[in-house]
């Protein structure tokens, strides 16, 4: 059903650049680290549009965890635009941030990325609800 790969992977054609010690390196675990880090960022900066300060403090301490550093974070506004869109880019961006930490193994962020799923989906949900009245 599926056509074998025939050719080598980048990997193995660039090994001479691989065995050169200036070639940055990094593992698998580093390169999830990075980008679980970048979509808490992402989630962290939406939290903090919505004005949700206990959520983004969670959230920022897995960051500071990841990174070593704490985040950039903007100052807050209160001045939200369409806080469905909002919602629904958190929820977004907390499922990409599940995935990621379902990959790396990494339960803690796991969970609080699923709680905020379930958060801005019940958010959603109550929007919905109020504005079909």
């Amino acid at each position: 059903m599926y056509e074998p790969i025939r050719t080598k992977s980048v990997v193995h054609r660039m090994g001479a650049a691989a065995a050169s010690p200036d070639y940055p390196h990094r593992s698998r675990a580093e390169a999830l680290d990075i980008q679980l880090a970048g979509h808490l960022s992402a989630l962290l900066a939406v939290t903090d549009e919505l004005g949700l300060a206990e959520a983004a403090a969670e959230i920022a301490d897995q960051v500071t965890r990841l990174r070593g550093a704490a985040p950039a974070r903007a100052p807050q506004t209160g001045e939200s635009g369409d806080f469905a869109a909002l919602h629904q880019r958190a929820h977004d961006l907390a499922a990409r941030a599940l995935l990621v930490a379902a990959s790396r193994a990494d339960t803690t962020v796991a969970i609080l990325a699923a709680e905020r799923m379930d958060a801005h989906a019940a958010a959603l949900e109550s929007q919905d609800l109020a504005g079909a009245h």
